[in-house]
Order: structure tokens, then C-alpha cells, then sequence
């Protein structure tokens, strides 16, 4: 979802990826940045100072595309 639309939403609070629509967690099979993104999460809930706080995590769609894309590799699902 883009940042301008989870702002009009007006969520209690919010983690907010800059990564395409329908990768909420990143890419299949990376475990380690999916778990960082529910820890991000749920870490908020905890120190969230304010209603409507939105956190955003810089991590850029390219680097996780290529790390999702190595990783298929390495399972033999690309070639």
C-alpha cells in the first residue's frame, strides 16, 4: 500500500514497507527479512508513543528482490 494511503487510513499505528503491492512480508523463502518485519511489528505495538505513528523500514524493493532471487537460486528453483 502506498505510505499516502496508510496515512488517510489513520491506522492506530502502522509499518510501513516501500516495497511493490502484495509484498507485505518481501519475497518467498526469505525467512530472515520476514522475520524481521514481523519482529518490526511487533515491536511497535510495544513502543509506539502516539496514535497514528507510522514507522518506516528503509529497506529498498531492488536489495530484496535480489536477495529473494538468490535464494531461489540456491533452492533450485531459478536457474
Amino acid at each position: 500500500m502506498a505510505r499516502d494511503v496508510t496515512e488517510h487510513a489513520k491506522p492506530p499505528r502502522a509499518v510501513f514497507l516501500p516495497w511493490m503491492m502484495g509484498h507485505h512480508f518481501g519475497v518467498p523463502f526469505h525467512r530472515d527479512l520476514q522475520r524481521r518485519v514481523i519482529m518490526e511489528c511487533l515491536g511497535l505495538l510495544e513502543s509506539a508513543e502516539r496514535s497514528g505513528e507510522i514507522r518506516t523500514l528503509p529497506i529498498p524493493w531492488p536489495q530484496v528482490r535480489r536477495e529473494g532471487i538468490e535464494i531461489e537460486r540456491r533452492l533450485g528453483l531459478r536457474p
